[in-house]
């Protein structure tokens, strides 16, 4: 349904594009032709007028013909529910090709159309005296002609351009929801910028020259008058600055429109958004401007995600080896790195700053590397001395990781690492910090760590049941842990253990 509305205002567009370059054609040249024939007498304005509407119905005939024949490949593709890859990829590449095909359109059907039966009719009244004209008068229609097709086409092509994005927007959108393919010209030119340009500006820089020539001669026996004959010249030279004015400012948008999407793609990427990518629905050399960024971003991306997993092991691998030192602690840190994340995503953290949790969490116990053996693997109760040392730790690991380069790498992680000892009542440790003046970080996985430590077997304990722990935190929430974070936990254990048991069986 979706690509049927967007082809229905295609359409709708196509349709206002036509009469948009027809008016302004017909406004800019033919009235100078109409005003010509002002004069003449009223039975032979009428048989004017009928050669003009019957060359009007010969050539919306004939146009008719045409664009049923260019649009038929694509309500081919709309009305097929599953297309096939290689029928997208030749409609998408025919969807570009409409501003050429109308360039065809406008000089084949539409201007023979009007112009063959149009002469040819004009030739038999002016041999049978209906219409009293010199014979020059269709040699300057002849040429008058298309100068309003060049009017008439210009301004079609430019607009279409701009009414045919949607289109390949939908059929791009339609081949990555049904086959997962992306759909580009691959840097393919359909038409050139430096075509575009040269014709174009040739156009605008000699259309109000033959304009000027053309009328001129036309009324130069008719307005004898001084003053007429510079009120009708001025009004040519407006139309000719007005076509001069309306060229340069498409022309300008032709330029101007993908410049500005790629500068703001390229800011999303510079802020590291790697899913910010160009649409390719330009059929100039803005075609591999746009292929050629586009696959420099899919390359970042993918170097982003190796760097991404290179750090996560990097992570992963310090805190194993900081497990490793007590066999019976072993998997410590992964597992609270595990809680904190499911705790964070409860709370609603955004995913950058669960990332971050998670880091902070595999890390938070790295301080304890500086403490000896015979006290971290003591199996009897601790001296006051030997507490002390423990309770170093995450001062330890805070300027451990200070000690890694890029510093600002690591800022993200310091606070966690810092206070998940911290007491929500004041009492915890290093810096006795209250309430919500513990960064989050660390009323997270002062939770996670609390309840691993309780659950995980000891040389001197073994582990107390999950229901005991939940209660020992029930009690101690708005105490020594966060009075939101800790019933969050502990109402959602069962599905966060399902989750974590998941995550580890993948």
């Amino acid at each position: 349904m979706a690509m049927e509305k967007v082809y229905q205002t295609f359409l709708q567009r196509l349709i206002r594009d036509y009469l948009i370059g027809s008016g302004i054609a017909v406004l800019g040249v033919g009235s100078i032709f109409i005003y010509a024939a002002l004069d003449a007498p009223p039975i032979e304005g009428v048989r004017l007028l009928l050669i003009l509407v019957v060359s009007l119905l010969v050539m919306v005939a004939a146009e008719i013909i045409a664009i049923r024949k260019h649009l038929a490949p694509i309500k081919q593709l709309v009305s097929t529910p599953d297309a096939s890859i290689s029928s997208l990829k030749s409609v998408y590449h025919h969807v570009h090709r409409l501003p050429l095909l109308a360039l065809k359109r406008i000089f084949g059907p539409h201007l023979m159309g009007i112009s063959i039966p149009a002469g040819l009719l004009l030739v038999v009244s002016i041999w049978q005296e209906w219409i009293n004209l010199p014979y020059t008068y269709i040699i300057l229609a002849a040429i008058g002609g298309p100068l309003v097709a060049c009017m008439h086409a210009f301004v079609e092509f430019f607009l279409n351009s701009e009414t045919m994005k949607p289109l390949a927007v939908a059929i791009q959108r339609k081949a990555f929801e049904q086959h997962g393919i992306d759909l580009s010209l691959d840097g393919e030119v359909v038409v050139s910028i430096r075509r575009k340009f040269l014709w174009s500006m040739f156009l605008i820089g000699t259309f109000p020259l033959f304009l000027f020539i053309l009328g001129g001669y036309i009324r130069v026996d008719i307005l004898s008058n001084s003053v007429d004959y510079w009120v009708w010249a001025g009004i040519i030279i407006l139309v000719g600055i007005s076509f001069s004015a309306l060229g340069a400012w498409v022309l300008t948008r032709e330029i101007t429109h993908p410049i500005q999407q790629t500068i703001t793609a390229m800011a999303a990427v510079q802020d590291g958004n790697f899913e910010q990518k160009v649409s390719d629905i330009y059929s100039d050399e803005f075609s591999q401007v746009v292929t050629g960024f586009n696959s420099m971003v899919d390359g970042l991306k993918m170097r982003e995600q190796k760097n991404d997993q290179l750090i996560q092991s990097y992570f992963a691998t310090l805190a194993a080896a900081l497990d490793a030192r007590d066999p019976y602690t072993a998997g410590h840190s992964e597992r609270v790195a595990a809680y904190s994340v499911e705790i964070g995503k409860l709370a609603g953290l955004p995913i950058d700053e669960i990332e971050t949790l998670q880091k902070s969490a595999l890390l938070h116990d790295i301080g304890k590397i500086g403490i000896r053996d015979e006290i971290l693997l003591k199996e009897g109760k601790l001296t006051e001395e030997e507490y002390s040392k423990i309770k170093e730790h995450p001062l330890t690991g805070e300027a451990i990781l200070k000690e890694i380069k890029p510093a600002e790498s690591m800022a993200p992680l310091l606070p966690g690492v810092r206070s998940h000892h911290e007491s929500y009542n004041g009492k915890g440790y290093p810096d006795g910090l209250v309430g919500e003046a513990i960064p989050l970080q660390g009323r997270i996985m002062a939770i996670a760590d609390a309840f691993d430590a309780m659950t995980s077997d000891r040389p001197y304990r073994k582990g107390m049941e999950t229901a005991k722990a939940l209660q020992i935190l029930r009690e101690g929430s708005g105490i020594q842990w966060d009075p939101i974070l800790t019933p969050l936990f502990i109402q959602n254990y069962s599905v966060i253990e399902k989750r974590i048991q998941k995550n580890r069986g993948k």
